[in-house]
């Protein structure tokens, strides 16, 4: 079986959950602190080397204040959550922003925790504008663009996953994934079940990949 070596996780759906299940809106992303896990072990097992998770964007910091202070502490609590694996762990995003987590500084430069492993990134308070805003000052080549990326410690995506049904990559790594497959799980994040990831790893076997070659 052919496995990713890079996968890219968006875990969306958690406030239509929230409001499916009585709930207000910002409660939903404490319940995708668990699949996020859960999801990790899996790739794990299945010897993916790198995984990437949307956080939240700049675009979600428009939201109401309410909702921001629920997904940031749900982003510091997931990475908390990450750090007591062994993981190679690396946090994107702009921190000059108040709206960036002061808990997840330590962790803008990668580190490597319990003996490390897995390569773990997680985009909190990440905007592509912000993410492309050097290119163009050295070149322009391939080789020039990737190196001039804030997130130039994240490889090539070889597949990303989208929780929630909507079809769109919302910003996420635009550089990265640009030749990335792309699958959608019709069920919303907070109700995920390893049988998703397993569909998703099946699905990706099957597919070409060329790299437009």
């Amino acid at each position: 079986m052919r496995i990713p070596s890079h996968i890219g996780i968006i875990p969306d759906g958690n406030r239509r959950w929230a409001q499916k299940n009585g709930m207000e809106k910002h409660q939903g992303y404490h319940f995708g602190l668990k699949p996020g896990l859960e999801l990790l072990h899996l790739a794990k097992e299945y010897g993916i080397k790198e995984i990437t998770y949307y956080g939240f964007t700049t675009d979600n910091c428009k939201r109401p204040a309410k909702q921001l202070e629920a997904f940031s502490k749900s982003c510091v609590e997931a990475v908390q959550l990450i750090a007591a694996d062994g993981v190679s762990l690396l946090v994107v995003g702009n921190s000059q922003s108040p709206a960036f987590p002061s808990e997840l500084k330590p962790y803008t430069v990668r580190t490597d925790i319990n003996g490390g492993g897995i390569k773990v990134n997680f985009l909190v308070n990440y905007g592509w504008e912000w993410d492309l805003s050097s290119i163009g000052e050295n070149g322009n080549s391939r080789e020039k663009i990737f190196e001039n990326l804030q997130s130039n410690d994240i490889s090539r995506i070889d597949l990303v996953i989208r929780w929630g049904g909507m079809r769109r990559l919302s910003g996420f790594l635009p550089v990265q994934s640009v030749y990335a497959d792309f699958y959608v799980v019709d069920s919303m994040w907070p109700d995920f079940i390893p049988q998703e990831f397993y569909n998703a790893m099946t699905w990706y076997d099957k597919q070409d990949v060329t790299l437009g070659g």
